[in-house]
């Protein structure tokens, strides 16, 4: 693609997603959200493969369902309370429509089926960008609305995508479908605490971003994208393979790794609340996720490629990608859990 017409694209990204944090009007709002979409479905669609066209085809029509469902949403509670205002959602009609929407829009069950699908046709860095980035502003809105949204439906919806996360991955052998699930799973750790201490929806979303954006970065570094192709890295580069099975551990959310702060953190403050039934499930959902991920690392350090190499293996793979961000949030992935009391006191 061409650097300008990227520069372009990722700038109308980073526009929509501020736009949207900024508003405190709907429509404001709803123009960020549009932009947003817009300008990621020429990065979908670059490759011209018919995958990639059906993806782009199945998320435009999923956003722009999402899109109107909000509009309507919002033009129904500014009908009846006589404003835009965001925090004005006394209607219990409208809220319930724009939590429906806005689920619709980041993919949480029972409205998650696009998803999969649509991830699966992407390369992955696209699929990195939607499933982090494009996730940001319909959950600003989420938290922002969310006094105004029945909690038993709140409540609902992230048990409901905690367990369908957890269940749908079992059976996968695509990674981009396995993420896509874990995703999904992710989601409703997010949207199940948001009621009680929405800082940590916020702490849990940035672990989130950094894990996911590990994951799909060793991918590309390794050019992985089925369970089989996995068994063949560690001759080729055994530190990477060390470091992506740590973050799919760390995804699960296994101690002593950064992935296990955020889940200790929302079943302690979910005890606290008096709700020790549903810590319990939500533990036990974080196991149907946990074994997935261990499927993986076990396809990726104890499993040998049926497929022996008649070549001498290269110590080091050669690769021109800039390394960077694929370390930083490696790190930041593996290693932020002796940090917790520091970063519980900051939220």
């Amino acid at each position: 693609m061409n650097p300008y017409v990227l520069t372009a694209l990722l700038s109308s990204l980073g526009l929509g997603t501020t736009l949207t944090f900024a508003s405190s009007h709907w429509l404001l709002a709803w123009m960020g959200l549009e932009i947003n979409t817009l300008a990621i479905i020429p990065l979908m669609a670059q490759h011209h493969h018919p995958r990639a066209v059906e993806a782009t085809t199945k998320y435009f029509l999923t956003q722009a369902a999402a899109a109107a469902m909000i509009l309507f949403a919002s033009t129904t509670n500014a009908w009846l309370t006589g404003g835009w205002d965001m925090n004005d959602m006394s209607s219990p009609i409208a809220s319930a429509m724009v939590i429906a929407a806005l689920a619709l829009k980041i993919g949480l069950a029972p409205m998650h089926f696009w998803m999969p699908e649509v991830l699966q046709g992407l390369d992955l860095l696209t699929g990195l960008i939607l499933s982090t980035w494009q996730k940001l502003a319909p959950l600003a809105l989420i938290v922002q609305t969310a006094q105004a949204i029945d909690p038993l439906l709140l409540t609902t919806l992230g048990l409901t995508s905690t367990l369908v996360g957890g269940w749908g991955g079992l059976n996968q052998t695509q990674l981009r479908k396995i993420l896509a699930y874990s995703s999904i799973a992710h989601m409703g750790w997010m949207i199940i605490i948001l009621q009680y201490a929405p800082q940590l929806t916020l702490l849990a979303l940035l672990m989130y971003i950094f894990m996911t954006s590990s994951a799909f970065l060793t991918l590309k570094a390794s050019s992985s994208t089925k369970i089989g192709t996995l068994a063949t890295i560690w001759s080729k580069s055994p530190i990477l393979t060390t470091a992506a099975a740590l973050v799919l551990l760390s995804l699960g959310g296994l101690p002593p790794l950064t992935g296990f702060m955020p889940k200790w953190l929302i079943l302690q403050e979910l005890a606290k609340q008096g709700l020790p039934l549903l810590a319990t499930v939500m533990a036990l959902a974080a196991l149907l996720s946990l074994y997935f991920y261990l499927r993986l690392c076990y396809a990726m350090t104890l499993t040998i490629s049926p497929h022996t190499n008649t070549f001498i293996t290269p110590w080091r793979v050669q690769t021109t990608q800039f390394s960077f961000p694929l370390a930083l949030s490696t790190v930041v992935a593996l290693g932020l859990l002796p940090m917790a009391p520091a970063i519980v006191m900051l939220v």
